[in-house]
């Protein structure tokens, strides 16, 4: 494989790491973590690994020794850092014991189920050290939730005398891995699971987790293509750019990415649903920007809009709810019939409310909406052309707005949707520092004698030698909602929080930024050079741990 002078260069990067991880560890248990709602049914449902201590690691005078074997699962979408998760796990289980080994299942859970694996060496480490991507073993997004799945996993691993397995991956993938510590836990199997914090949409967070891996970089390149977006605009002033940007569940990409750039206009999808917006205020609120910037003859600007919009508008929030009870209960009787006897069959079911909201929608929305979902029941939003929508809703307003007198601007649009350009990067510093943690810590918890937790990385906003490494109890986070039509156990989505200081400095801002041209142009991830620069972590952890 040939290789890039700057893929030579970041192999070579060594990861800066906690002072308690730098030499001799020992485990210090702290207090019981408990899950903040749903309290009685989590427990009831993780008897054997509810109310489990927090865990922090502190030097120690003698090094830690294990014989193991372990396995590793990448689970989900792509982000930054991947590779050096591993990475960590694979140096800390050699420092454990020279004969340990570490086993990949390729292309995530399936590799576990299908017996599908191959051994990690340090000649294959070596070449992946400090890279974006995943391709080390691949990733996937089948969901490990059944006992048949538990069984041949656990054949596979005993085949191989692994002892643990470590599951990288966002919520839905760190629940599984509670459950199948659970499992294994009740059966008294020797095998231990623990989990790791990835997504580039920055919703796995809560007290213990301040950042989910992957969020730091994605939102730097996001960023850099956006800054180059606006210097295109301010240059040629002749278009207003509809900019998607990734976020199904939370606008945390969109806020960060509004606050490293200062755009005309930003939509956060949690602030849509807590006022109660619907579409057409959203359009006209954003029309009224673009009138505005018309009169002082700018009739150009940038829109960040994120990916999950659509779900958070209220009324469109309730209707996907009835369709996707809709879908449960009916979906075999109008699944296979045309587009328009579907339409009709779904028109003829909903709810007055529902039926006139469905209406409504540009039928490529209507069917997304109506007939799509993942592998975890959601609907693929990224399917969806938000922005073009929101445009073409805009072209109309305004088109009225000039028929009445009130508009004499010239509206002119391009569309971007930056989605995989962020989720394989090469990981920023503060990535490659904390997801290579992050699997050290991983490894110290296995052998600790740990499972059903998340490895966890705190004070990130200091220096890296500051941080604070140990793990959480995944039960911590569970709590129970509805999934395809029944209570389940899962991860709470951490949304943005209108009451934190990340929003609190947007809104204080946006005003400034729609009437003027704003623009920042944040340039390229910087991998050398001034600290200040090159190992400066987002607006948003910084903002909200107090150091901005």
């Amino acid at each position: 494989m040939r290789k890039s002078a700057l893929h030579k260069e970041r192999v070579s990067y060594v990861p800066k790491l906690p002072k308690a991880l730098q030499g001799p560890v020992k485990i210090k248990e702290g207090q019981v973590m408990e899950p903040a709602n749903d309290k009685e049914e989590i427990k009831k449902l993780f008897p054997n690994t509810y109310g489990m201590p927090l865990v922090e690691f502190v030097q120690s005078d003698k090094p830690l020794k294990k014989e193991l074997n372990v396995g590793v699962i990448l689970s989900g979408g792509q982000a930054p850092g991947g590779h050096n998760v591993i990475c960590g796990l694979f140096d800390e289980l050699k420092k454990l014991g020279a004969n340990n080994r570490l086993y990949g299942f390729m292309m995530g859970p399936d590799g576990l189920i299908d017996h599908h694996y191959m051994e990690i060496t340090e000649e294959i480490v070596n070449e992946y050290r400090n890279t974006g991507g995943f391709d080390m073993i691949g990733s996937g997004r089948t969901k490990l939730e059944t006992e048949e799945q538990f069984e041949k996993g656990l054949s596979i691993m005993k085949d191989l005398d692994i002892s643990a397995l470590v599951i990288i991956g966002g919520d839905d993938s760190n629940t599984n891995s509670a459950i199948l510590a659970e499992y294994y836990k009740k059966k008294k199997e020797n095998i231990q699971v623990i989990g790791c914090p990835k997504t580039i949409d920055g919703d796995l967070k809560n007290d213990q987790i301040e950042t989910s891996f992957g969020f730091d970089t994605a939102t730097k390149t996001y960023a850099e293509l956006i800054g180059n977006i606006q210097r295109d605009c301010n240059s040629g002033k002749k278009y207003w750019h509809f900019i998607k940007v990734m976020g199904r569940s939370a606008s945390h990409v969109a806020l960060e990415c509004a606050l490293k750039c200062q755009p005309s206009y930003c939509i956060i999808s949690e602030e849509v649903q807590e006022k109660n917006l619907s579409l057409n205020s959203i359009v006209e609120d954003l029309c009224k920007t673009i009138a505005f910037r018309a009169r002082k003859d700018r009739n150009y600007g940038t829109v960040i809009i994120p990916e999950g919009l659509i779900e958070f508008i209220p009324a469109i929030g309730r209707l996907i709810d009835e369709l996707n009870e809709m879908l449960i209960k009916h979906g075999h009787e109008y699944k296979d019939l045309n587009s328009k006897s579907q339409r009709t069959y779904i028109l003829d079911h909903l709810s007055p409310e529902g039926k006139s909201t469905f209406e409504t929608l540009p039928e490529g929305v209507a069917r997304v909406l109506a007939m799509e979902r993942d592998p975890h029941g959601n609907v693929p939003v990224s399917n969806i052309e938000t922005d073009r929508l929101i445009a073409e809703m805009c072209a109309d307003k305004l088109y009225q707005w000039k028929q009445e007198g009130k508009y004499f601007g010239q509206f002119a649009t391009q569309y971007h949707f930056l989605g995989y350009e962020g989720r394989c990067a090469y990981p920023s510093n503060f990535d490659a520092n904390y997801c290579y943690s992050l699997g050290i810590s991983a490894a110290l918890l296995i052998a600790g004698g740990k499972t059903g937790y998340m490895a966890i990385v705190k004070n990130t906003t200091d220096k890296p030698e500051n941080w604070i490494a140990g793990g959480v109890p995944i039960t911590m986070m569970l709590n129970i909602e509805k999934r395809n039509g029944k209570n389940k156990p899962v991860i709470k989505k951490a949304l943005v929080d209108l009451e934190g200081e990340p929003f609190k400095q947007f809104v204080s801002n946006r005003d400034a930024w729609s009437r003027d041209t704003c623009f920042i142009y944040p340039g390229p991830i910087q991998f050398w050079g001034p600290s200040d620069v090159c190992d400066i972590t987002t607006h948003t952890l910084a903002l909200e741990q107090k150091k901005k």
